[in-house]
């Protein structure tokens, strides 16, 4: 029953000649107004696991007073990080990029030409840097799915190398971006991968089935001549871009408490073009006029080797 026919209902029910009481009539408003507000807060969100756990466990709740405290680090300490780690990405898999560098601004050509000869040792030897390896060198850690250590829990995902020093950015949240007025249902079905931004904007993280073909379809669609405006190999078992893994990473619990959580971030338009092909997201609708929306996963507190990441389901903002 929808919240608009059960309010017709009620005011059929206790119209002229049948008036309620004014105890029950107040009752009746403030439930309306409540489930009203409940309605604008999750019905673009089809997440079974809210339905499943509407009697929240205050230790499992992230609370912040306003929304600028929801982030944790500065967004442009954000663009700065994931910038050099798709720089080392790329400079990695330079004799893939060589069509993309004629097109690039001299100084970046320079740049990434410079990092080629000086890995010269390395492609003689026929060594390709496995993308977990690359972040390790520049980022310090590296991050893989494994087992949850959480029982019946499935994937999670872990620092398998280094320490993650805390507010660092240690993983990403892929998938396909829908504004609150684009259809979301069909792919919403079953799906515990949709993500909620603060302002309503859903990320369906979702790697199989229509999501996927979803994503794979946006993805081919939004290109810039020979430049790939997103990452389409995060719906496979080797990502390019090994953040892009944070649609696994597990909710707390009163043993496990969380140490990573959820920042917004949208992509400057100063964003190197040649590194957006590393970025696990696109927009459903390519006429958009807003910047490209990303979420990351910030470390709370420094996050040893071998260590599960847990985050927060439930942020409330007062």
């Amino acid at each position: 029953m929808s919240i608009a026919y059960f309010t017709k209902f009620v005011r059929k029910r206790y119209r002229s000649g049948r008036k309620c009481p004014p105890p029950f009539r107040v009752m009746i408003a403030h439930l309306l107004k409540t489930l009203q507000e409940k309605w604008n807060s999750y019905k673009y969100r089809f997440v079974p696991w809210i339905a499943l756990n509407l009697r929240k466990n205050e230790r499992t709740l992230r609370r912040v007073k306003e929304r600028c405290q929801d982030k944790l680090v500065p967004d442009e300490y954000i663009a700065v990080t994931l910038q050099s780690l798709f720089r080392h990405l790329f400079k990695n898999d330079i004799e893939r990029q060589r069509d993309l560098l004629p097109l690039l601004t001299e100084s970046s050509r320079s740049a990434y030409q410079n990092a080629q000869n000086s890995t010269v040792s390395l492609t003689r030897l026929d060594r390709h840097l496995d993308p977990c390896e690359v972040m390790l060198g520049s980022l310090g850690f590296c991050i893989n799915r494994r087992r949850s250590t959480l029982r019946s829990a499935g994937t999670g995902v872990f620092v398998t190398m280094g320490m993650v020093p805390k507010g660092t950015p240690v993983a990403m949240y892929p998938g396909t971006l829908y504004q609150t007025y684009e259809p979301i249902f069909f792919q919403s079905l079953c799906n515990p991968f949709v993500f909620r931004c603060i302002d309503g904007v859903l990320i369906d993280g979702n790697d199989k089935g229509i999501s996927k073909i979803v994503y794979r379809s946006c993805s081919g669609r939004d290109r810039l001549g020979p430049f790939r405006l997103s990452d389409i190999t995060w719906l496979t078992a080797n990502p390019d871009n090994p953040m892009a893994v944070g649609q696994y990473v597990n909710n707390c619990s009163n043993e496990k408490a969380a140490n990573v959580c959820y920042q917004e971030f949208d992509v400057p338009d100063k964003f190197p073009l040649e590194l957006r092909q590393y970025l696990p997201n696109v927009n459903y609708r390519h006429d958009t006029s807003k910047p490209l929306r990303c979420v990351v996963l910030v470390a709370l507190r420094d996050i040893n080797s071998g260590e599960e990441l847990f985050s927060n389901y439930f942020t409330i903002v007062h």
